[in-house]
């Protein structure tokens, strides 16, 4: 099983000037008159999307999360369960959901602003074990930025690491959510360690100011950077650096692109037996290109649409 540990919220995403959704369902109506899109609720939140579509991939998969008891809450535990996620792993909480209200841009990109304050999801407590079937544990995105939730998933990823089960992170930057920026840059580092697969946009791998070859040199076993339309590369410890393309699509949004490939990278690694920090950088060009292709093949899926809305297994053949 592949335990997915980060928070689950709701987006809430803009409809275009015809009162549409980007998918073309009625809204509705775009903002009642005032000249504002219509904000529609969409499940969300990285570790919840890539939780998602590993159940859609077929993967044994958990949610390991803090979810409040409110209907947007009971709507995204049914969203889990509709994947085939386990939610034996989910805490509730009677706080609202956390909610994040994205822009996107001509291009299909994607931008959000928080409401944060006093939410179910900053509440989270590690738990005193994981299942014992566990393979992997994958980190990132808001759940470790915000406290004291963010020092729960810390403690989490540590643990489980010195444990020697295989850990995932996609820090996922949103610089709106961090105040000092230094600090955070700092915190990263000291996770790198207990890392065995770092996968980052290369918008984060800038923000975050280091290169892939100095955080191999910390911990993980390999480094996967996403590259947008462009594709993605991974570079190993061992010294391999490869490429693959991206693929072309219509791009509605690239909403939940990046939880997309995340999935599909842990997906296509367990299946190759591969979740350890040195079959990660033992996996030659052959075995990873297998990997990159099918992860950039189902996040073409996931902006071609709306929303997060990741791929099943036969979206991909």
């Amino acid at each position: 099983m592949i335990v997915v540990a980060g928070e689950a919220l709701i987006d809430l995403v803009p409809q275009d000037a015809a009162g549409r959704d980007a998918d073309g369902r009625d809204g509705g109506g775009a903002g009642g008159g005032t000249g504002l899109p219509a904000l529609v609720p969409r499940l969300g939140g990285g570790p919840y999307n890539t939780a998602v579509a590993l159940g859609r991939l077929g993967s044994p998969v958990a949610l390991c999360s803090r979810i409040s008891a409110d209907a947007f809450g009971e709507a995204l535990v049914e969203g889990l369960r509709g994947a085939g996620v386990d939610v034996s792993y989910v805490q509730r909480g009677a706080e609202p959901t956390t909610l994040a209200v994205a822009s996107i841009g001509a291009d299909g990109s994607a931008g959000y602003s928080f409401y944060v304050e006093g939410t179910a999801d900053r509440l989270f407590t590690a738990p005193d074990r994981l299942p014992d079937a566990v393979r992997a544990v994958s980190f990132g995105t808001c759940s470790l930025v915000l406290e004291p939730g963010a020092s729960a998933y810390e403690e989490l990823l540590r643990r489980q690491a010195a444990r020697g089960v295989f850990t995932a992170l996609d820090p996922n930057i949103r610089a709106g959510l961090i105040p000092d920026a230094d600090a955070y840059r700092a915190r990263f580092k000291s996770w790198l360690p207990s890392v065995a697969l770092l996968k980052l946009s290369e918008e984060d791998a800038q923000w975050l100011g280091g290169t892939p070859r100095e955080w191999l040199a910390s911990g993980p076993g390999a480094v996967v950077v996403t590259r947008g339309g462009e594709g993605l590369t991974v570079f190993t410890r061992n010294g391999g650096e490869w490429s693959v393309p991206g693929e072309r699509v219509d791009v509605v949004d690239t909403i939940g692109a990046g939880d997309t490939v995340n999935a599909a990278l842990l997906h296509g690694l367990c299946a190759r037996d591969a979740l350890s920090a040195q079959s990660l950088a033992d996996l030659g060009a052959d075995s990873w290109g297998e990997v990159l292709r099918f992860a950039a093949r189902a996040a073409a899926v996931t902006v071609s649409r709306a929303g997060a809305e990741p791929p099943y297994a036969k979206e991909l053949g």
